[in-house]
């Protein structure tokens, strides 16, 4: 089954705005999701970057989000947790790309079940945690560089 992930400030595979970035506010953009199954009882969120010099580089980790159509701007869902991002931070870390245009994925999971793991883990420990667990699935790709 999909899971549809869109945002009303950037299409998929449009710009991301500069709000939602290090060069300037640096806070999450609202994402709506949609096609969300019935027997859902939580969401996760891995926002990534795929095109980094250093690798995939993971921007935001979250996970038990309730399973609502809506995570606003610049917050964090009631009851969800944050994993470790690439910054070995637990919150969004908006792009920042050092050169170059890079893309940027959200995705967003549908789970079975709540999930008992620590807030120290990071995307590999979430994605290990959900892997038997994934009811659908949807992506949303924003694309950013910055301004020199």
């Amino acid at each position: 089954m999909k899971l549809q992930i869109s945002s009303v400030e950037f299409d998929h595979n449009g710009k991301i705005p500069s709000k939602f970035t290090c060069d300037d506010q640096d806070v999450n953009p609202e994402l709506r999701i949609s096609g969300i199954p019935a027997d859902t009882k939580t969401l996760a969120l891995v926002m990534d970057d795929p095109d980094a010099p250093v690798g995939v580089w993971d921007h935001w980790v979250m996970w038990n989000i309730k399973p609502t159509e809506t995570i606003k701007e610049n917050s964090v869902p009631e009851g969800a947790v944050q994993g470790r991002n690439g910054w070995g931070k637990n919150e969004y870390g908006g792009p920042c790309p050092p050169s170059g245009e890079h893309r940027y994925f959200f995705k967003v999971y549908a789970l079975g079940e709540t999930l008992d793991i620590s807030p120290s883990s990071d995307k590999k420990a979430l994605e290990k945690a959900i892997k038997d667990k994934i009811l659908a699935q949807g992506e949303l790709i924003g694309k950013y560089s910055r301004k020199r």
